[in-house]
This record gives structure tokens, C-alpha cells and sequence, in this order.
């Protein structure tokens, strides 16, 4: 494989070391409980790939402090299967595999790293089939225990409890659309028009396969239409960190080639509530 364009970008390999480093001179320190979404191929030349960048975070926030991803469910059934002819429909319910937080893929969608995380000995996995989340570290099993079956973006989510305990998100090269935390900021807003699903997948209770309906914010296309406030085209996750950059909220800093970013959660979800409420017409 030739990576010679990696390592040019980032005047050289990517270490565990130098990883520490900028991540340090970012802001991030000992005893942070941090939510964090990468890019590989912003950071350039990772010597050791996602395990080096875990192994790293891990450094940096040492035994006090805890790792958090996104995850979701790669394989599971997808949400439109029941409009599918009714045998179709038999054959998923007869036969799909129940989630499995310790089995189950996370969704390759999100990157390589919270795959690695949460294979890592000592991870924590959330049993929410569709939303589910990953930690490592000292914080993990509270901040994974009993995510809530139904809004498990809101109140009592791991993206919740990240906030009570003062925690951090870092965009580690990851595009600014990606920070999962609004969408916690979506389910806390107070404004007309939310849009929500119901769909079904199968979990385990007491040992046994069973289908479950569930019922969250629309995470997928949008808990909003925020077709009349954020320019055609541009993501409004991206429109809202954009301007809570501007607002002077966040630190940037490169890490390897990766600008990156790191934010205080509280605000993020704060700022992010009051964007929507205010753009979108308040309580409705």
C-alpha cells in the first residue's frame, strides 16, 4: 500500500506519541470523559491504524477518564422491511438474529474507530439495538447502563448522562456534521414540526429473541425540516457547529494533518437547542 501522500500531509508517520501531543495541546486531559469521531484518512499516516488512535485518547485521558462512540447496529433489519411482501416479512421475523452489544458490528457508516473501541477488553455497549453506544474507561457502565428502549437520544441516553458528567466531544479530522451529540439537542427542543419513527427490531429479553417496537427522533432524514433556515444542500448539523465556532464556542487545533475539534458537551447540547427553538419558531 503506498501512503506516501499520507505521510507528506502530515510531514511524516502519525505516532502514538505525537498523537498524545496534539491531542493534549488541543485541550484534552486527564480524567476526561470525551465522545469522539474520527476521520483516519485526515489525520494521515496512522503507525498502528485505529487501535494506535484509541491507544492514544487512552493516554491522554488515563485511568480516570473514559472513551465514547457511536455505534448503531450494522446488520440489523431494516427499517422499511415490513412494507415488504408479507413472506419476505416472515422469513426476517422467523430468522434475524437478535442484537448482541457484545456480537453485533457497529454500523460501518460511522468509521473504523468505534468498532475497535468496542471490541477493546473492559468496553461497555448500550443495549439499545438501533442507537447503541460504546465507552471504555472509568465512566463506562454508568454511561452506558439502562439506555432508554424508546427516544434513546433523550432524556436518560448515554448522550445525556455525557453531559451530566461534564463530558467533551472531539471531532478528531471528522466533518462537523458528525457530531451525534445535536441529535440530543433535537430530542430536548421544543419546536414544531418534529418528526419521529417507529420501527422494529429484534433484542433479547431474559434469554430469549423477541421483536420489539421502537420509537425515536427521525436521526436519519432529520428530527427538523430545516429546509427554510439552513442554505439547499448544506447539512444543518454543519450550519449549527458553524455557527457555534463563529460564537466563539470550542477549541481547534490540528492533530497529525486532522483539524479537529473539541467541545465542552453542555454546550454543545445548550447552543444547539436554542439554534433550533430560535430558527424554527420555539414551543409550538
Amino acid at each position: 500500500m503506498d501512503d506516501s501522500a499520507s505521510l507528506r500531509r502530515a510531514d511524516g508517520p502519525v505516532t502514538r506519541g505525537r498523537l498524545a501531543e496534539d491531542l493534549t495541546t488541543l485541550g484534552l486531559t486527564g480524567g476526561d470523559v470525551v465522545m469522539f469521531h474520527t476521520r483516519m484518512s485526515a489525520i494521515g499516516y496512522v503507525a498502528g491504524g485505529p487501535q494506535t488512535v484509541i491507544d492514544a485518547l487512552d493516554d491522554v485521558v488515563g485511568d480516570r477518564g473514559t472513551l465514547m462512540v457511536t455505534c448503531g447496529w450494522n446488520d440489523a433489519p431494516p427499517y422499511g422491511f415490513t412494507d415488504w411482501p408479507q413472506a419476505w416479512q416472515d422469513a426476517v421475523r422467523a430468522e434475524h438474529p437478535a442484537y448482541d452489544p457484545e456480537l453485533s458490528e457497529a454500523d460501518h457508516d460511522v468509521g473504523r474507530l468505534p468498532e475497535a473501541l468496542r471490541r477493546r477488553p473492559g468496553a461497555v455497549r448500550s443495549r439499545h439495538p438501533d442507537a447503541s453506544f460504546a465507552a471504555l474507561g472509568a465512566a463506562a457502565p454508568a454511561l452506558m447502563a439502562d439506555h432508554p428502549w424508546d427516544h434513546p437520544h433523550g432524556p436518560g441516553s448515554p448522550l445525556a448522562k455525557l453531559v451530566a458528567l461534564g463530558g467533551r466531544v472531539l471531532l478528531l479530522g471528522a466533518p462537523l456534521d458528525t457530531l451525534t451529540l445535536l441529535h440530543h439537542a433535537e430530542a430536548l427542543a421544543e419546536a414544531p414540526g418534529k418528526r419521529f419513527v417507529d420501527y422494529e427490531q429484534p433484542i433479547r429479553v431474559d434469554g430469549r429473541r423477541t421483536w420489539r417496537r421502537f420509537r425515536d427522533i427521525d436521526s436519519e432524514h432529520g428530527a427538523f425540516d430545516y429546509s427554510s433556515v439552513v442554505s439547499r444542500g448544506k447539512d444543518p448539523f454543519k450550519a449549527v457547529v458553524e455557527d457555534m465556532l463563529a460564537a466563539g464556542i470550542g477549541r481547534t487545533g490540528k492533530v497529525g494533518a486532522a483539524t479537529s475539534y473539541l467541545f465542552e458537551a453542555v454546550e454543545v447540547v445548550g447552543f444547539g437547542v436554542t439554534w433550533i427553538e430560535e430558527r424554527l419558531g420555539g414551543t409550538p
